[in-house]
């Protein structure tokens, strides 16, 4: 084949291409290391690619069925040669795959490594793995051959915001596959020693199942650094920790150490190997509710899918493999939705992981503690989704309380330590936990020693309506109904009340019903106030008060429920209001909205009328001032 120069076409990289690039090339990650590993997985996936493809088009493979994977190392030209004989790609493939970020997240990435870190675990998140080759090259070509088509391709930049995509002549190019071949700068014409090449690949490339080469100069025999062994086919008791951890950069896409590793092989009525991981931190695409790619499916170790929704999403931080041995090769996506196989698996992996992270927190809470940082308010959403796994994840659930500082809390902790006479899990939702601790809903339950769990995420509101019960106590928010506490007695270091509520305060709790009206449900005397002189709370049956909130922030309550003022019979505030006369009714009046509005801002919310608040409130500075 001869090349067709008409056929030569420049692009411009994407914008968010342009901007990763120029991060790239001007160091923002300080282990420029990690470029090796990106392209070794790059060429692993190809391999991968192929032997499923062969599975249904064996001449694909030809006289050439072996995968594998070479590196080549020119020193006096400063140039790194990665070459694999996997599926290869076209020109549209070029162009798709070099010259745009397809996975979502790209921005997120972006504004992260502009920000100046030097985290490497950023590389390969965002399909950007490809990339990091400019770290260490000033350009880079690829050339690459689709199995089984006549025509070979070039694509070469230099990273500084275009690409070129040309012929290639047959002869130049791999015979299948890709060959990647990086123009060093100079300042990175080390990774040409033999031993460093060597050491990275096995280091981090060393367990991907595709057998690795290392050709050390031009003209030298090539030499096997890896033979190509998954590490989830071995036995556990073979695998150094370090090895674990290579493998779990290289499919998880981070560069920090595993929190949980999970390996085993299931027998009986379905074989399958799973070797998955919870990561050591937060991926950025934790919340993206289009990424894929959590789970691999393999089928005797050939690659199938990574859209095989092998765990629910509220296990999506998991990262790994379930390499099925009962599995047809030719499986295709559709029959994935619909493999009774595949629910079968479903089920073991999901049951398996949350066992070992119950046992990970009944031997290591601190480990588990971390894990539950990270996660907690993501396994916290199968609260309200899996009911048939709900008594599972209420056992790993932790919450800050009113009690544990800034450590986590356990429910069946909490429930050892309940009070005599304690009938209901007491929580309090909100979205800052330093409002919560300061709420004067909370202060009867403080006065009597009573632990309250602290909620601060959105997904609790929710999850409690659907959990009933933990250890047959219910789940019961202070901010809602009666609270309880007669029963239970106070502290003996907590103060007393001095005095007891008094028919004129019994009728000053009416007169403030009946000013406030339609704005409340109805007006009642406190006992959950020791302090404060008001609080509101939503009524007995129906959403407590931060759920509400949610409900009505995005639109989805129709009518919202008029809360219950409580007021506190014993405040003097409260006694001093409830002695005045007749000839007080409109101050009174005045006051009963402003006690209204009072519970509404401790409550976070904002005066019910803004301009009646500001009049009401200059009347009562005005009388204030001719009393003086």
């Amino acid at each position: 084949m001869t090349t067709d120069t008409k056929a030569t076409e420049t692009r411009a990289f994407e914008a968010d291409v342009s901007r990763l690039l120029h991060m790239m090339v001007h160091s923002v990650y300080s282990d420029k290391d990690v470029f090796l590993r990106e392209l070794i997985s790059n060429a692993a996936d190809a391999c991968e690619k192929l032997r499923f493809e062969a599975v249904s088009h064996p001449e694909l493979l030809g006289d050439d069925p072996k995968p594998r994977i070479s590196i080549s190392a020119d020193a006096d030209n400063k140039e790194i040669i990665v070459e694999d004989n996997g599926i290869g790609m076209s020109r549209d493939d070029m162009a798709e795959a070099l010259g745009t970020i397809a996975r979502s997240g790209t921005r997120a990435f972006i504004e992260r490594a502009g920000a100046g870190t030097e985290d490497t675990q950023l590389i390969g998140q965002f399909g950007v793995g490809f990339y990091s080759a400019f770290m260490v090259a000033d350009r880079v070509d690829v050339i690459s051959r689709l199995a089984g088509s006549e025509e070979a391709w070039r694509w070469s930049s230099d990273g500084k915001g275009s690409y070129e995509i040309a012929p290639a002549p047959l002869e130049a190019a791999p015979r299948r596959g890709t060959r990647v071949v990086l123009h060093l700068m100079d300042d990175a014409v080390s990774y040409t020693g033999s031993y460093r090449l060597e050491q990275l690949a096995k280091s981090q490339s060393g367990h991907v199942p595709v057998p690795i080469t290392l050709i050390e100069k031009p003209g030298a025999e090539a030499r096997d650094i890896a033979d190509g062994t998954a590490l989830w086919v071995r036995p556990k008791s073979e695998i150094k920790p370090e090895e674990y951890t290579d493998f779990y950069r290289s499919v998880a896409g981070q560069y920090d150490e595993p929190a949980a590793t999970i390996h085993f092989r299931a027998e009986g009525r379905q074989e399958y190997s799973v070797l998955a991981f919870v990561p050591g931190s937060r991926p950025f695409d934790l919340f993206d509710q289009d990424r894929k790619g959590r789970m691999k499916l393999y089928v005797r170790r050939v690659f199938i899918t990574d859209e095989a929704d092998l765990l629910p999403r509220y296990l999506r931080f998991v990262r790994g493999l379930v390499d099925s041995a009962d599995l047809p090769l030719n499986v295709s996506r559709e029959m994935i939705q619909e493999s009774p196989l595949l629910a079968s698996i479903r089920k073991g992996l999901t049951n398996r992981v949350l066992g070992d992270l119950v046992k990970l927190a009944e031997s290591d809470a601190e480990a588990y503690a971390n894990i539950w940082g990270n996660f907690g308010v993501v396994l916290k959403e199968g609260l309200y989704e899996d009911h048939e796994r709900r008594e599972q994840l209420l056992k790993l659930a932790r919450f800050h309380s009113t009690t544990s500082g800034e450590g986590w809390r356990g429910l069946a902790d909490y429930v050892a330590a309940m009070k005599e006479g304690q009938k209901a899990i007491f929580f309090m939702a909100g979205d800052d936990r330093a409002r919560l601790e300061a709420s004067p809903q909370l202060e009867g339950f403080k006065a009597r020693g009573i632990e309250v769990l602290l909620l601060t995420d959105p997904v609790d509101s929710f999850w409690v309506t659907m959990a009933p019960d933990f250890d047959g106590k219910p789940f019961k928010s202070v901010t809602q109904g009666v609270a309880e506490l007669s029963d239970i007695p106070l502290l003996d270091d907590a103060k007393k009340p001095e005095t007891v509520a008094t028919p004129e305060v019994d009728g000053f709790l009416a007169f403030v019903k009946a000013a406030l009206g339609d704005a409340v449900s109805d007006v009642k005397a406190s006992d959950r106030l020791t302090e404060s002189a008001v609080c509101l709370v939503a009524p007995e049956h129906g959403p407590d008060r931060q759920f509400e909130r949610l409900m009505n922030a995005a639109g989805r309550l129709d009518k919202a429920a008029k809360p219950i003022l409580e007021i506190n019979p014993r405040h003097e505030r409260v006694l001093a209001l409830a002695g005045l006369g007749e000839e007080d009714q409109a101050f009174k009046d005045d006051a009963a909205h402003l006690l209204y509005d009072e519970a509404r801002v401790l409550d976070g919310d904002k005066p019910a009328d803004a301009r009646a608040f500001s009049q009401r409130l200059a009347r009562l500075i005005a009388r204030g001032i001719s009393k003086g």
